[in-house]
Order: C-alpha cells, then structure tokens, then sequence
C-alpha cells in the first residue's frame, strides 16, 4: 500500500505539517526528502532501508558521493539536493551565531562550528574571530591535515586575527575518529596559541574540540 493510502495522520508530510517536525522519526524525515520509493516499497519502506544500509541518518548525511549515489533511489540529483539542505542549515546556524550578539558561552559557537567540522574525513583547524565585545567578525579555516593530525602555525593564526582587528577568537579543529577528547598536543597548540596572540593583545577565549561531541577546552581549565 502507498503512503497515500496511509490515513492522513500517519502520512510523514502530514504528521510534519500538523504536529512539527520534530515528532517525526529518521525514516519519516528522510521519506518526505526522497518523495517516492521505488518499485515495490514505499518512500518510508526504502528510507528505513537507506538507514539501515547506511548505519542511520548522520552516515547517511555525511557518506561520500559516490557511496550516496550507489543507495537505492538515490543518484547525482538526491545529492545535489541533500548537500544544498545541509549548507542552508548550516548557514542558518552561522547567522544565528553572527547577527551581532555577544557569544557568551561554548554552546552558542560550538552548534555551527559541529555542523561545519564534525563529518569532516581530515583534520581542520579553524577560527572564529571576535570583535571587542565578543561578537562575530569572521569564521576561516586555516589550517588541513590528515587524519592523524593538522600542522598549525600560530604565525598564521596571529597574522590572520591582525587581519580582522580581532579582539578575541575561539579556536576549534576536529577529530574524524569522532573521539572528542582532547590530546596532549591539543593542549600544548593551545597554550602556545594563547601565548602568541597574547603578544598583540588577542584574547583566546576557547579551543573546541569537535567529534560526536563537542569538547571545551576553556572548560576543561586549559585556558
């Protein structure tokens, strides 16, 4: 039977109209996403197989596009369609976190900055520079590395912040094992960091580590 025959209130765009989206599991989300089956399943039956393929939504979200392109029902247009969702959320969190507000803690940059590096396949290391009153002036990444690492460069870091006239940053990179916890060379770039910008009056508020979690190191008594 097809979800249009489902009563309404079991159809996955009804229930999302009616009841939001957040009363909706992966596979009714990622039903009204793919907008039809194929050939003997339905859009929920071939989501809930998509997820079970995949691992679940995020290995989904996050798989390469030629592993995206080899699921069911999927190909060349669904990835173009997913990708240009998932940079429209990302760039609504970056306008919530530069509209002009002071960040006042680590959650407030630490939700853009996990949709920005957590399903990265390398290493990033990346910046957010602050205004005097802590409010966004910039967000780069500067620096790549394997998966075993970045090499970065607090030459680079301080140019940069001159650069923006920064007053404060917040630093952040990920780990692709997804194991947020921080390493001793974490630790030590950080200091160094610290000491560097400190040189020219640039204040490290924080360096985030990303995984599946996100890690303060603010929090953890390094800054």
């Amino acid at each position: 039977m097809g979800i249009k025959d489902w009563p309404a209130g079991e159809r996955p765009r009804e229930k999302l109209l009616a009841r939001g989206a957040g009363t909706l599991g992966d596979a009714e989300l990622l039903a009204i996403f793919l907008r039809t089956g194929v050939a003997g399943k339905s859009a929920v039956d071939l989501a809930r197989e998509l997820l079970a393929e995949f691992g679940g939504l995020r290995p989904l979200l996050a798989a390469p596009r030629e592993v995206f392109c080899r699921g069911n029902g999927l190909g060349e247009a669904k990835y173009a369609q997913l990708q240009a969702v998932l940079e429209m959320g990302r760039r609504h969190l970056w306008e919530e976190l530069a509209r002009g507000e002071a960040i006042e803690s680590p959650e407030s940059a630490g939700r853009y900055l996990a949709a920005r590096l957590r399903d990265r396949p390398s290493e990033v290391f990346a910046c957010v520079f602050l205004d005097g009153r802590h409010r966004v002036v910039a967000y780069e990444e500067l620096f790549q590395g394997t998966i075993d690492g970045a090499s970065v460069h607090p030459r680079e870091v301080v140019r940069r912040a001159l650069h923006h006239n920064a007053a404060a940053l917040i630093l952040a990179h990920n780990h692709p094992s997804g194991v947020a916890e921080p390493s001793a060379a974490d630790e030590a770039i950080t200091r160094r960091l610290r000491d560097a910008l400190a040189l020219v009056d640039v204040r490290v508020l924080d360096h985030l580590v990303v995984g599946d979690a996100v890690v303060s190191l603010a929090q953890r008594g390094v800054l």
